[in-house]
């Protein structure tokens, strides 16, 4: 006998058991009727049909797994819900509109902790009985042994081994010194991302392909880690900003790492984009209603969702698709950014 979720008036749970009572048939006509079987009459399809909407009778997903070996859920693993992955999630739930499956959302992670391996502890938590596959945003390992189809969103090891898609993170960075060096910047700092991710060590390697392409020598000492976090940055730039022939425009690995930035530049009573230029990675929502507005390289956030989606349901109908998408990225001009100044004080 199935058990259901639902919400019933004067109780907690609505059973199956409850569906026959009120629709006044047996347990196993509500049970032929909700798997579709042969044997019931048109009109009492109908009147447990208008029962089942009634009570908000559901079949569990488990009692529905064991039944026909799916659920019709997919799973969007995420680190912790924070701008980017909400971002992504926007994409994959207009994307998953009108295909028959619903979406479980799930965060892997405790805010500001570093579990290495939590997709594989929630995938082999979640596969099986509750989703038929999953999309996993920036995965820390690679995920070939899953036992259901996977999708991966921007993984720290970078293209390998299963189907991912990512922005093309080396691009975006040289658009972004492009744009600087054109303003008339010679000195400008890179707070990185986190060394150990593909993403951040691409868009370092951009930052350096078009710092030589101009002409201009990297001074490693304007190179630190921000490491994707805001507080981190706040701390790096303000080490940058106070010391000596201090840069006239920073390039951040991404928004929440160019927030930091803007912020001790205002507590240092610097002037942006008049004393100082900042450029950050990403285009969250924040991005442009940070004061003043930042300008960013924007990844196609909600169609890396989109596309990620349609790279999944490929894969559950049997079709194994692309095994890695990339997306172009687009430099967003806002008020962050200006004409170096004539003078830079030391």
């Amino acid at each position: 006998m199935e058990t259901a979720v639902g919400a019933r008036p004067g109780s907690g749970r609505v059973t199956i058991a409850d569906v026959a009572r009120v629709a006044g048939v047996s347990i196993p006509t509500v049970s032929k009727v909700i798997n579709q079987r042969d044997g019931v009459a048109p009109a009492t399809i109908v009147r447990v049909q208008e029962v089942v909407d009634q009570l908000g009778y559901e079949t569990s997903l488990v009692a529905r797994s064991l039944r026909s070996s799916r659920t019709g859920v997919v799973g969007i693993l995420v680190p912790e819900f924070e701008p980017f992955s909400t971002e992504l999630l926007r994409g994959i739930s207009s994307a998953t509109t009108g295909t028959g499956y619903e979406l479980l959302a799930y965060a892997g992670l405790v805010t500001g902790t570093d579990q290495p391996g939590w997709e594989r502890r929630s995938l082999s938590r979640l596969s099986g009985t509750l989703i038929d596959g999953a999309i996993v945003v920036t995965p820390t390992t690679a995920l070939s042994s899953s036992p259901i189809p996977v999708v991966a969103i921007d993984p720290h090891t970078g293209p390998e081994g299963h189907a991912t898609i990512d922005s093309d993170n080396e691009a975006g960075a040289v658009q972004a010194v492009e744009h600087l060096v054109a303003l008339g910047h010679t000195r400008i700092a890179h707070l990185r991302g986190r060394p150990d991710l593909a993403s951040a060590q691409l868009r370092e390697a951009g930052y350096r392909r078009a710092v030589a392409a101009a002409g201009l020598t990297v001074d490693e000492a304007l190179v630190r880690d921000g490491g994707y976090q805001e507080d981190q940055s706040a701390a790096v730039a303000r080490d940058l900003l106070t010391g000596p022939d201090r840069p006239s425009a920073v390039f951040a690995a991404n928004d929440s790492s160019a927030v930091g930035v803007l912020r001790t530049a205002a507590e240092l009573g610097l002037g942006v984009p008049s004393d100082l230029s900042v450029v950050g990675f990403d285009d969250v929502p924040q991005a442009s209603m940070t004061t003043p507005p930042l300008t960013t390289v924007a990844q196609p956030l909600t169609e890396l969702g989109s596309r990620a989606v349609e790279m999944l349901l490929r894969m559950l109908r049997g079709d194994p698709g692309s095994a890695h998408v990339r997306l172009a990225t687009t430099l967003r001009v806002r008020q962050s950014t200006g004409p170096a100044p004539a003078v830079v004080p030391r």
